[in-house]
């Protein structure tokens, strides 16, 4: 199976590119060395999880670029992406006078990523990172684009910066250790880009969700591969989320973050909870954006087939709604949602509190 390339274009920051294919982080030393050539240490961040399988081979492909490595390893798991994580890495860099010159490698899934990204982004004000995806999640969706950040007890992502990487690293290979739940993260963005994306990706979901959801290698790659170019331009035209046209990466996740928060992070998986957020998106976008019910039920369709099933999680409206509050998206106190006009249509609206609770009741009888 050939490797894929995909280049993001950017105005603001160097573009880099995003490399997808098998056994390619053998080489990681070396084009690091080609990217950052004045360099003389790597920094790997990883997790208690991810550190025991790949850290080595990593270290080696370091070593023979001559890049000393310095390895911190954080505690697998969401809460990691904390304040107390987050200084304990600024501590390490500075206790092994780390200097400008490092490049700081990402070594993970998505919480090892904005985590490791956003010490590169505020250590010394700034140093060269680099990501290496592991999870499905991190190559579909977070490690393309440059947001980083962590979570606050308020919610999560509420603190961070933008820091793009010099180059994404998604070898195939670690994909092989993923567990169920890891994969069903990567699915709901799958499905969230697809639906945001254009009727030829979504179709082409439709038609091989089975094949993703069994791992097939070769229609992986390629569903890895189409959300990337899709975040990439998306990117390349809102890349500091300042025109709105980035929101639309947020689709599910309103609910889906508040999903998350109250039910106590990591309870239960990052795509499952942005799939509950997409069913419910989708049936305000039939309310008040114009979606027809065809497309809430082919959507519907779509995350079934994914195994993305419907949560058994309920709480209280209100405390919903104050979580929500907090979502990134919102503005004095106002909730904005992104409405599905239908695949591959889409739009940022202000949802009157009345009118939210109205629907966030109906879903909470659904709930049984």
């Amino acid at each position: 199976m050939p490797n894929v390339k995909v280049v993001v274009n950017l105005t603001n920051a160097p573009s880099y590119d995003v490399r997808i294919g098998e056994g390619i982080s053998s080489s990681l030393g070396e084009r690091i060395r080609s990217l950052v050539p004045q360099a003389s240490r790597a920094v790997i961040i990883s997790d208690s999880n991810v550190a025991p399988l790949y850290v080595q081979p990593i270290r080696a492909s370091l070593k023979e670029a001559a890049l000393r490595p310095l390895d911190i390893v954080v505690p697998a798991g969401e809460p990691s992406k904390s304040i107390e994580c987050l200084g304990e890495i600024w501590r390490a860099l500075a206790s092994k006078q780390v200097d400008r010159d490092c490049v700081v490698v990402a070594l993970g899934g998505g919480v090892v990523g904005d985590l490791a990204g956003f010490a590169a982004a505020t250590y010394l004000r700034g140093v060269s990172f680099v990501q290496v995806p592991t999870t499905l999640l991190a190559m579909v969706d977070s490690s393309v684009g440059g947001k980083t950040g962590i979570d606050l007890p308020e919610g999560k992502n509420l603190a961070g910066s933008f820091l793009q990487p010099r180059y994404v690293c998604a070898d195939l290979d670690t994909l092989s250790t993923l567990d169920g739940r890891e994969w069903t993260c990567g699915l709901g963005e799958i499905a969230k880009s697809a639906v945001i994306d254009s009727d030829e990706f979504f179709f082409w979901l439709v038609e091989h969700a089975t094949d993703i959801a069994q791992r097939k290698s070769d229609i992986v790659q390629e569903a890895i591969m189409r959300c990337v170019v899709f975040k990439a331009n998306v990117v390349a035209d809102d890349e500091f989320e300042r025109s709105g046209r980035r929101a639309c990466l947020n689709y599910g996740h309103t609910l889906g973050h508040a999903i998350e928060t109250l039910a106590g992070l990591g309870t239960y998986s990052h795509g499952a909870c942005v799939a509950e957020g997409m069913r419910f998106a989708a049936r305000l976008g039939a309310a008040l954006a114009g979606a027809s019910l065809d497309f809430v039920h082919e959507q519907d369709k779509l995350l079934d087939t994914l195994g993305l099933v419907p949560l058994d999680f309920s709480a209280a409206v209100d405390d919903i709604i104050d979580v929500m509050k907090n979502d990134k998206k919102s503005r004095a106190g106002k909730i904005n949602f992104i409405l599905p006009r239908d695949v591959g249509s889409w739009t940022l609206q202000t949802v009157e509190e009345d009118v939210l609770r109205e629907h966030l009741d109906a879903w909470a009888r659904s709930k049984g």
